[in-house]
């Protein structure tokens, strides 16, 4: 089962020095610029801060500024090098970032490092996401929003799975079944007990976990290629004709259907069924493009679909730890949407009968 991590309820970071910021910027970034203000920015789930910092002078106009949690940058050598044959000394964050860097995917540059102070100093995309983007989009520019995301994503999953980086971080973690198991007991953990404040009976929990390490043996031992773990609309930014891709940090190797899974069944924007087909289908196309063949579609849309349980389960188990163990509730809303998905799916497949009767008599989104 899930542990509470005591670092996470912490109190919040104190704002970085801006005298230190400021001489930074005069003094260590590859350009000139003057620093003007600080402004903090939206963050995401984790124990990380971010900031804009605005700049005068030829330089570019503002940079972002990411604050690392402390024990974050106190343990990266620990956390960067498990697995690994070799001591990767470096921030995760930095070691993927420069994979894909060189695999040509479109991730922020990093101008410079203060390890002491644990601040990255990074290219900014700004502050419209792939999910503010769709949020009117017309039904063409819907479509044409995601085909990009799927170039992007077919990109990644080419040139940053071949060849294999033994200095990468991805390269020495998968999605294993004891991985994916855990993200299962996440769910059961807090989308179920913590939720809805009871037990369940022992026997059906080791019932439904015998139907979940069926769904995780199917996942493992697909081929694995390069993935994101976390790539969906809101790790997706849109800098004018670019696409940026952000929050990499925890990339790993595992099955191709999972970041796609993570794109398609977003918590936080609903695609229409009819169009979702169309991508997976343009998704399959520009493999076809690549030489990486799915010859039975069928099959590749049974396993989008069971990685896609797999994937919001453990997002909709996420949302209510952030919730009771962070204090931010703000992911809540989003726990229906994403059940709504695991219910169309334990449905659609007769082998799931008995996870979904299990399933749905302790989460009510299911019934």
């Amino acid at each position: 089962m899930a542990t509470i991590d005591p670092a996470s309820t912490k109190r919040p970071l104190a704002p970085p020095d801006r005298a230190l910021v400021a001489e930074t910027i005069h003094t260590r970034l590859p350009f000139h610029g003057t620093f003007k203000t600080l402004l903090p920015l939206a963050g995401d789930a984790s124990n990380r801060r971010y900031f804009r910092i605005d700049l005068s002078g030829d330089a570019l106009r503002s940079v972002v500024l990411m604050q690392l949690a402390e024990p974050e940058a106190f343990k990266q050598s620990e956390e960067a090098v498990s697995g690994a044959p070799h001591a990767i000394a470096e921030l995760p964050f930095i070691n993927i970032q420069t994979h894909l860097s060189k695999a040509g995917v479109s991730v922020p540059a990093l101008y410079y490092y203060d390890q002491a102070a644990g601040l990255l100093y990074l290219e900014d995309f700004g502050d419209l996401t792939l999910s503010e983007a769709c949020a009117n989009a017309g039904t063409a520019d819907l479509e044409a929003r995601y085909k990009q995301a799927i170039d992007v994503l077919v990109g990644m999953q080419s040139r940053a799975t071949s060849p294999a980086d033994p200095q990468c971080l991805a390269f020495h973690r998968s999605f294993d079944v004891p991985l994916l198991m855990w993200e299962f007991d996440h769910f059961l953990e807090y989308g179920i007990a913590a939720r809805q404040g009871t037990s369940m009976d022992g026997g059906d929990a080791g019932a439904i976990r015998e139907e979940f390490r069926k769904i995780s043996e199917l996942l493992a031992g697909q081929p694995r290629v390069f993935v994101h773990r976390d790539y969906h609309s809101r790790n997706l930014m849109v800098a004018g004709e670019r696409l940026g891709v952000i929050d990499f940090q925890d990339a790993l190797m595992g099955p191709a259907t999972y970041d796609l899974a993570s794109l398609l069944r977003d918590a936080y924007i609903a695609l229409d069924e009819s169009l979702i087909d169309r991508l997976i289908n343009y998704y399959l196309d520009q493999l076809q493009e690549g030489r990486h063949l799915w010859t039975n579609r069928e099959a590749f849309r049974r396993l989008f679909d069971f990685t896609s349980i797999q994937r919001n389960l453990k997002a909709a188990g996420r949302f209510v730890y952030i919730d009771r163990v962070k204090g931010n509730p703000k992911f809540l809303a989003d726990i229906p949407r994403t059940l709504g998905y695991v219910k169309r799916n334990l449905h659609k497949y007769p082998e799931l009968f008995t996870l979904d009767k299990l399933l749905s008599h302790y989460v009510p989104e299911l019934q």
